[in-house]
């Protein structure tokens, strides 16, 4: 078994819905739309969480091309998903609260024949690992830590406001 990485981004609701991350030098916002009491920043959760694996798949076909010299040109991803938000709004559902079906198509702009291109995104599927993570169950840990002051302080001095 080879050794494992560990991945850690802090992410900060301050007032409203925005929250915002700097992420290896990059601030992200994450909003809800005007219409739902946001300020429209950004995109919500659920197209970032979308965007996000089609962003891995993008990534992991670059990273396969190059492996196997394919000449990709480019891809077009499209990720598409169905949930029934009655849940998240804490209404009573029958379905889950998360996404029922999750659809990834792609467009691959490469000389390979459409055959090759089909077993070219399986393997770039498999080697996913956010694809990996929607399709078999992963362990999710919670906790709750103690607010620090100070640390809260250095957090919004992070994210460029005073405290």
């Amino acid at each position: 078994m080879s050794q494992s990485k560990t991945i850690a981004i802090d992410a900060y609701l301050e007032s409203g819905f925005a929250i915002k991350s700097i992420i290896d030098g990059h601030e992200v916002i994450i909003d809800q739309p005007k219409s739902a009491k946001g300020t429209g920043l950004g995109p919500s959760p659920l197209q970032h969480f979308l965007f996000a694996i089609g962003g891995c798949i993008g990534t992991v076909a670059r990273i396969i091309a190059f492996q196997k010299k394919i000449d990709l040109q480019g891809m077009k991803i499209q990720v598409a998903g169905d949930y029934n938000p009655a849940g998240l709004m804490g209404k009573a559902s029958d379905d889950r609260v998360g996404f029922q079906q999750i659809r990834v198509s792609a467009v691959i702009d490469s000389d390979i024949s459409q055959q090759e291109k089909e077993q070219f995104l399986q393997e770039v599927c498999a080697r996913c690992p956010l694809h990996d993570n929607v399709v078999m169950t992963t362990n999710v840990v919670h906790k709750v830590i103690a607010l620090d002051r100070q640390s809260a302080k250095v957090k919004t001095e992070a994210l460029g406001k005073s405290a």
